[in-house]
């Protein structure tokens, strides 16, 4: 039979059968029934006509083999053909297999990265998750290592954690080999990564090329050898050199070839400085080359051989500089500014200055790729050229002797300012912006790494910092962006007191950190985001602006209370108190922004509009409402949108303590219009996050399921969102679970779990009921097992009163009814609402009173009828609960007309569980049509 007829969850189970797991493991494996994967065992022997499992297994391995993708392989391709060093392949090779970390040593020159290339090429087939390339060699900042792993792994950042941890995560169970090209110059950045990566991650395997060991535990040095030379004429040196000299003009006749090896002998056998002498060929033939390296290696005579391998390199590369004209001199030593591969006209804007012109600039970027000092490589946007690391230092050296060296790295950072100007700039927006940044982003840290440490540039590099915080957080690089803006806030409180030429001061420096803390808060790091505001309060005051600075503190005060389960340490409610007492003192004067911020502090704080950890129990609901609103009020006078996205927040939050569920919904909708024409600067893009996920719970909140499936799959689709399925996710879980589709929830599930458990097992309000969700639906399909095992996920992922008392009543009850037993679920919802208002009145309220009139029917208890009353006076309005207490007054009064009628309006409703199970429940007549209504909706079994 074709496989399309498999299920998914019958897919999973044929896939851990592959793995020779027993149904006890892929139970566990699954969080699914062992009873249940015996019945998904059967039908898989019916379906694919087999007879036993061991055929299965066999089967489960050519289905992998057959639509498992091909292993990644990201390694660049080389423009020459790699050439000899057998033993050193095969032994190289041989020990990335076996070995946890392999680092290649040796010097500059002798052809480490080729060796390394070759062998991850030979290697790649051998790791089922493929080769990943890291070319270290432009990373500046030894805390970058892990985001260059993560750029070219292809890894996000995940609000709430850190870039080497998103990586950590997702290489933990891959078997792949990561190769880390020169390591040497940010030795310190790479070996405290390779620690941790090692140690996390035991079935990755790196390959690092340095030009000295890393000193990390599981290494195995491999010293790598200058080319052989020892078998003269037929050597490894010579037939590279043959190689490349013929493939720049006309090759070596072969009777030379014992003379060619004298020369590699005299070059030690390093690879650059033969390639080097060879790319000299055409024109100055073997004598000339004797002639002209014989001079340059006198230098050689005596010293260890290591240090004179360093030296012929140096040596070759001194003398083909000495070849050069005095134009293609100069141009050699200034494009070693460019960290990346750059285009002819990005070398004319750096270069062309005297003696050079811009003609000349295009004219010798040709005449040094011919002499191998340069790789020419073609591109849609045009030829790139880049030198090699070894190459580029020596450039850098001689730019300094030339007394250029501040000059060129100026215009370098002028290229790289305009080019971030270019990118901010609105009309920059595109599909194309990300690969115009990546193309830059390397020479953006170098030219700003530069300037932040002149005095004299220190305007330039706060405008670059600003723009790369800018250009990071687009990019989805929130942690950079952070890192970018806090250090434009650095570079402005620098600039103090330096006059009008400098530019920038406290005022520039608030401004950027009021962006640093919004991309804080986009990362989920309260604790951040409390010290961020703080410190622009600080800076504002420096700057002479009180009002800014209350507003600032206003807004600390305001994060304190609103993102209270955000802080690793939760402020007190006296601290955030003495903050907001200052924040008063410093708003005093009339300006609207500030009167808006006070007002929303004082909502959060003194009304605790937000429900915050550290709010006190007890709430006066009027009071926080009136508080709220005068917030709004306060925000659109003020004209600021995102402000009255916050203030609408605190309204939402209110009315919900106030039982005004409908009211909450509004006001969480009127965020989403408040925010829709603004664009996505980084605070924008975390109030429209949070507004997103507050109208998806405010909708489910009044029974708009169909609203908040739109909600949530817009929050799901957010950028930022892309690397933690468990937060995207939780909303439309939560959605299809309530209107019963239990593949799409079974599906979302298994994305929910894998993320959550890569992201550390975090709790939030939306992730302990996504998981009672998923639990709610194994339930209703009869696989107890399966949701005992999610529900020990919701005791990770939730809080203990909000299941106990909230959505664990609503999900509990909703099981406990489908299976019949509605004196079990009406004990789970036996509080009155009032005395569990601060748990379920903000999303479960209605859910919470309709199911307790509706098990008061079923358990046939004496206030059912006025409980049913009671309940429509809280739910009006709410198609779902309505149509629920419909069904039960038809039930109570036997009236079958009645519950047909609420079938109809629970469908209407966009909720085919319920409409289901009333035709269940109206008797014999219609419970043929409502359990093949379930059979479609997958409830009907494990």
């Amino acid at each position: 039979m074709s496989t399309s007829a498999i299920s998914v969850r019958e897919s999973e189970v044929l896939a851990l059968l592959g793995e020779h797991l027993s149904n006890a493991e892929i139970s566990s494996r699954l969080f699914i029934s062992v009873r249940t994967v015996e019945s998904h065992v059967s039908a898989l022997l019916r379906k694919l006509d087999v007879a036993d499992r061991r055929a299965l297994a066999r089967r489960a391995a050519e289905l992998a083999r057959a639509e498992r993708p091909r292993p990644v392989s990201a390694l660049p391709t080389p423009l020459t053909a790699f050439v000899g060093r057998v033993r050193e392949r095969a032994e190289l090779a041989e020990a990335v297999k076996t070995r946890r970390q392999v680092t290649a040593v040796g010097p500059g020159g002798v052809g480490k990265t080729r060796l390394a290339l070759a062998v991850a090429a030979e290697a790649a087939g051998d790791f089922a998750d493929g080769v990943w390339f890291v070319d270290l060699a432009p990373v500046l900042d030894p805390g970058r290592v892990g985001a260059a792993v993560a750029a070219a792994v292809g890894v996000g950042e995940q609000p709430g954690r850190g870039i080497d941890e998103a990586v950590l995560a997702a290489l933990a169970d891959r078997q792949g080999l990561l190769v880390l090209d020169n390591c040497e110059q940010i030795r310190d950045g790479v070996a405290p990564f390779l620690e941790r990566l090692l140690v996390a991650c035991p079935r990755l395997r790196v390959l690092a090329t340095s030009r000295a060991r890393m000193m990390v535990p599981f290494e195995w040095v491999f010293p790598v050898p200058p080319l052989s030379f020892a078998d003269g004429g037929d050597s490894e040196a010579v037939t590279l050199f043959m190689e490349r000299a013929a493939a720049v003009g006309r090759p070596p006749d072969p009777a030379v070839r014992e003379r060619i090896a004298a020369l590699c002998e005299r070059l030690d056998g390093m690879a650059l400085a033969i390639e080097l002498a060879a790319a000299r060929w055409p024109t100055l033939g073997l004598d000339g080359l004797t002639a002209g390296l014989s001079d340059q290696l006198r230098i050689l005579a005596g010293g260890p051989r290591a240090d004179d391998r360093h030296r012929s390199v140096r040596a070759a590369l001194d003398w083909s500089h000495d070849l050069l004209e005095p134009c293609d001199r100069a141009l050699l030593r200034r494009i070693s500014v460019f960290a990346m591969p750059f285009t002819a006209d990005a070398a004319t804007e750096v270069a062309a200055f005297a003696p050079l012109d811009p003609a000349a600039v295009a004219d010798g970027l040709g005449r040094l790729a011919e002499q191998s000092l340069l790789t020419a490589t073609p591109s849609a946007a045009g030829t790139r050229y880049q030198a090699l690391e070894t190459i580029r230092q020596y450039g850098t050296e001689r730019l300094a002797d030339a007394a250029e060296l501040t000059d060129v790295r100026s215009r370098h950072l002028g290229r790289c300012l305009a080019g971030a100007t270019a990118l901010t700039a609105a009309e920059a927006e595109g599909t194309d912006r990300p690969a115009r940044f990546d193309a830059l982003a390397e020479d953006m840290r170098a030219a700003l790494a530069w300037a932040a440490g002149r005095p004299e540039q220190r305007a330039d590099a706060y405008r670059l910092a600003l723009a790369m915080g800018e250009l990071t957080f687009a990019r989805n690089l929130l942690g950079e962006a952070q890192q970018r803006f806090e250090q434009a806030a650095a570079l402005a409180g620098e600039g103090e007191g330096e006059g009008e030429g400098a530019g920038v001061g406290a005022g520039d420096g608030a401004a950027a950190l009021r962006q640093a803390a919004a991309v804080a808060g986009c990362r989920r790091l309260g604790d951040d985001m409390l010290r961020l505001h703080r410190a622009a309060a600080e800076a504002a005051r420096r700057a002479g602006d009180t009002i800014g600075a209350g507003r600032d503190l206003s807004a600390a005060a305001t994060v304190a209370y609103r993102f209270s389960s955000e802080f690793t340490r939760v402020p007190t409610a006296d601290e955030v108190t003495a903050v907001l007492a200052e924040a008063r003192q410093l708003s005093e004067g009339g300006d609207p922004a500030a009167e808006a911020a006070l007002a929303l502090a004082e909502a959060a704080v003194l009304a605790d509009a937000f429900g915050a950890v550290q709010g006190a129990a007890d709430n006066t609901a009027h009071e926080t409402v009136e508080l709220a609103e005068h917030a709004v009020e306060l925000a659109g006078r003020a004209g600021d949108p995102v402000a009255e996205s916050a203030a609408l927040d605190a309204l939402s939050g209110a009315l919900t303590w106030a039982g005004d569920s409908f009211g909450a919904a509004a006001a969480a909708r009127r965020r989403i219009d408040v925010l829709r024409p603004v664009p996505g600067t980084p605070a924008a893009t975390h109030e429209r996050m949070d507004a997103l996920a507050m109208a998806a719970g405010t909708a489910l909140g009044v029974g708009d399921l169909l609203l908040a499936r739109r909600w949530g799959r817009q929050l799901a689709d957010q950028p930022l969102f892309a690397e933690v399925g468990h937060h995207a996710m939780s909303w439309l879980l939560i959605a299809d679970a309530f209107a019963g589709r239990a593949e799409e929830v079974l599906a979302g599930g298994t994305e929910f779990l894998d993320a959550w458990r890569r992201s550390g097992r975090q709790r939030s309000f939306s992730l302990g009921p996504a998981a009672a969700s998923v639990a709610m639906i194994h339930g209703l399909r009869g696989d107890h097992e399966a949701r005992v095992h999610w529900l020990a996920v919701v005791d990770r992922a939730g809080t203990t009163s909000e299941h106990r008392h909230g959505y664990g009543a609503v999900f509990d009850a909703l099981v406990l009814l489908h299976h019949g037993d509605p004196d079990a679920a009406l004990v789970r919802l036996a509080p009155e609402p009032d005395q569990v208002w601060k748990w379920v009145s903000w999303i479960w309220l209605h859910w919470y009173v309709a199911l307790r009139a509706e098990a008061s029917v079923l358990a046939g208890h004496p206030d059912a009828r006025n409980r049913i009353a009671a309940a429509r006076r809280t739910v009006t309005g709410n198609p779902v609960a309505t149509a629920q207490l419909d069904r039960a007054q038809g039930l109570l009064d036997g009236d079958v007309t009645r519950q047909l009628a609420a079938a109809a309006a629970f469908d209407a409703a966009g909720c085919p569980y319920q409409a289901a199970r009333t035709l269940l429940l109206a008797g014999p007549a219609h419970a043929e049509d409502g359990s093949a209504a379930l059979a479609r909706l997958g409830l009907t079994g494990g």
